[in-house]
């Protein structure tokens, strides 16, 4: 129990130093290459803060377990959008881009609408048995491809534009870029390590606690992977890069349900086990109230108001898990 508590302490100090530094060298070169903090959200830093999910769930469907990397992604992902969104908008009302309003949102409630899809074969075609197998992982990947010629066009789109030609903002120099390239690449390092021993030694933790694979993943393993999330997005809304925030989330959320899932589904089929229709059902309507409240209805920004009831709506999933665990 002692080494599976310093795996975790150690893996949660190197995520948050992790975190901290991806937002400074992301934000550095994003002004260097004139493309907004969301684009680099939705991909660099998404990706990063997304590797300990990608290596988690790889080995997971390689040795067999895939309630625990189903699990893992729901679990990370409902996490992200209730509790991550909730707690950046309390501290910073994050206002909602066009492109994220349109593009952005629309392809999370897509991704977990799909997944839904794929996970529930008793619901939809009356099959024995809830299995996402390699066709279902194909069209997930064949969405993610669609998802990147989106997020590659943004960027497009806003270097073509008269405003990114303006001198707004003060010039990077080759020794700050330098420095921001070395910055992202230690903190991913950092991110990957640290992500896979805090999760690691939170699972050991928890198998003493004698929690099946689902719960695991839904949880302790959800929860885990997702810190890098929560810490990536706090830190770039105290230093108030919002778009940076709201995009690494939407990214890792997109990533870990068309990547992750996709290659792994592919590699093995995976068993969605004790991972029920209220988990999936959790997922598509926090993407879905996400969206009605950065984007459909009144001004265009999540509200304090609405970061609180995001996070009421996570305590009330969280609640439910908890008693899921004593009644196992």
């Amino acid at each position: 129990m002692l080494h599976d508590v310093l795996f975790f302490l150690l893996g949660l100090a190197m995520v948050v130093a992790g975190g901290n530094y991806l937002t400074d060298g992301a934000t550095v070169i994003a002004r260097k290459m004139h493309v907004s903090g969301l684009v680099i959200g939705l991909t660099v830093v998404a990706f990063g803060s997304s590797a300990p999910d990608l290596v988690v769930c790889l080995m997971s469907t390689i040795q067999n377990h895939s309630q625990l990397a189903l699990g893992d992604v729901v679990g990370a992902n409902i996490f992200d959008l209730l509790l991550v969104i909730g707690v950046v908008a309390v501290i910073r009302p994050v206002a909602i881009s066009s492109d994220m309003q349109w593009k952005g949102l629309p392809m999370v409630v897509l991704a977990s609408a799909a997944l839904f899809f794929c996970g529930d074969d008793k619901m939809f075609d009356g099959s024995p048995s809830n299995i996402i197998d390699r066709t279902d992982g194909l069209m997930l990947l064949l969405f993610f491809i669609i998802f990147m010629v989106y997020t590659f066009g943004i960027s497009r789109q806003e270097q073509s534009s008269p405003q990114n030609n303006e001198s707004g903002t003060e010039p990077v120099s080759r020794r700050q870029l330098i420095i921001a390239v070395v910055s992202v690449v230690a903190s991913l390092a950092a991110l990957f390590f640290g992500g896979d021993w805090l999760v690691d030694g939170a699972s050991g933790i928890a198998r003493r606690a004698g929690l099946s694979e689902g719960l695991i993943g839904l949880t302790i393993v959800g929860f885990g992977g997702s810190v890098p999330d929560l810490v990536t997005s706090v830190m770039a809304a105290v230093k108030r890069q919002p778009g940076l925030a709201l995009g690494n989330v939407v990214g890792a959320c997109v990533f870990n349900i068309f990547f992750i899932l996709g290659i792994c589904a592919v590699v093995r089929p995976l068993d969605t086990g004790s991972i029920s229709v209220f988990d999936f059902s959790t997922l598509v309507v926090g993407a879905m109230v996400v969206w009605v409240f950065g984007a459909l209805t009144g001004p265009k920004v999540i509200s304090r108001r609405e970061g609180i009831i995001l996070i009421l709506l996570y305590a009330v999933y969280a609640t439910k898990l908890i008693l899921d665990v004593i009644h196992h």
